[in-house]
């Protein structure tokens, strides 16, 4: 008797763990699948040179939404070689045409696409350093700040779904010159990441990520 009774439990726990798997599983493929392009920057300073800020922008912003798992993102080489046939040039990442939008449907479980610019990506220092015979007392203070506004767009209407921001701040200040000949830093280098401009740009991406979460029920 007290077998059977075993048997029963383990088998009703059993079917109670698959049920549970498979409405895990159900839910993570009804998440609504995204594609983030690269940001636009070209109200930025040349003090950047030629280095695309955007895409280390977009990745970063891939890898937070990745990690927050609300939504499933689709991987950047499926939307580069889109993007490339589509000759999308740095000007218009903000405001694809139709003709992208449409291009970028046919990418399978596509529907929504995130586009953007970086608004603000600068440091800043203020006051000055008194000195005294000589010597100095500081009073400089250094502020790093980056700012990304971004829009969810609908690929098959071209409807604006959400528009979103994000913003962060260090005030490490610091940040590698790539006016200098810095181009293999890298916005994803560990020098990058433990400078004042690359604290505020993980700031920025998880700020926008979570007010991208918040309106989530704008995506469905």
């Amino acid at each position: 008797m007290k077998a059977k009774w075993a048997l029963g439990l383990g088998l009703a726990v059993a079917s109670m763990a698959i049920a549970g798997e498979s409405a895990a599983q159900a839910a993570a493929a009804n998440r609504p699948q995204v594609a983030v392009m690269d940001f636009e920057f070209g109200t930025l300073d040349n003090w950047w040179g030629q280095y695309d800020i955007g895409k280390g922008m977009a990745d970063q912003v891939v890898d937070a939404l990745v990690n927050d798992r609300t939504f499933r993102v689709i991987e950047r080489k499926k939307l580069d070689t889109v993007l490339a046939e589509q000759d999308f040039a740095q000007s218009n990442r903000a405001d694809p045409s139709a003709a992208t939008l449409a291009k970028i449907g046919k990418i399978k479980g596509v529907k929504y696409i995130i586009a953007g610019s970086i608004t603000k990506f600068s440091t800043e220092s203020r006051g000055g350093n008194v000195r005294i015979k000589g010597i100095g007392l500081g009073g400089k203070k250094t502020k790093s700040e980056v700012n990304l506004t971004a829009r969810v767009i609908d690929v098959t209407s071209g409807e604006i779904v959400a528009s979103v921001k994000g913003h962060g701040e260090s005030g490490k200040g610091g940040g590698a010159d790539f006016s200098k000949g810095g181009f293999g830093i890298g916005t994803d280098s560990d020098e990058w990441r433990t400078s004042g401009l690359g604290e505020a740009q993980e700031r920025a991406c998880n700020d926008f990520v979570a007010q991208l979460v918040a309106r989530k029920d704008n995506i469905e």
